[in-house]
């Protein structure tokens, strides 16, 4: 693997799907195609658990450069509830640099 400062964006979408696999359980991500333009609250329909375990595995995977639960915290709830995924493999590439 390519130390964490060098991943391209399609890597670190590669790995935050995973890691959403991961979370909302493989009977459910069987019929899941996650893209930049999936959101988690009308598509991946993430409740606040998944989030926060969502959040401690980013932690764990990308260390504490990404820290999505301050992310969000600066959100509105309107921009929370419309997020994608590629708004969050935005900020972590952002992160890592």
């Amino acid at each position: 693997m390519l130390p964490l400062q060098q991943l391209s964006e399609k890597e670190v979408l590669n790995t935050v799907r995973e890691l959403i696999y991961e979370v909302v359980g493989e009977d459910y991500a069987i019929d899941l195609e996650v893209e930049m333009e999936t959101s988690f609250q009308d598509d991946l329909e993430l409740e606040s658990i998944e989030f926060v375990t969502l959040a401690e595995r980013l932690m764990d995977t990308f260390g504490e450069s990404v820290d999505f639960t301050s992310w969000i915290a600066n959100m509105e709830v309107e921009e929370i509830i419309a997020m994608t995924v590629g708004q969050l493999v935005e900020y972590i590439s952002k992160s890592l640099e």
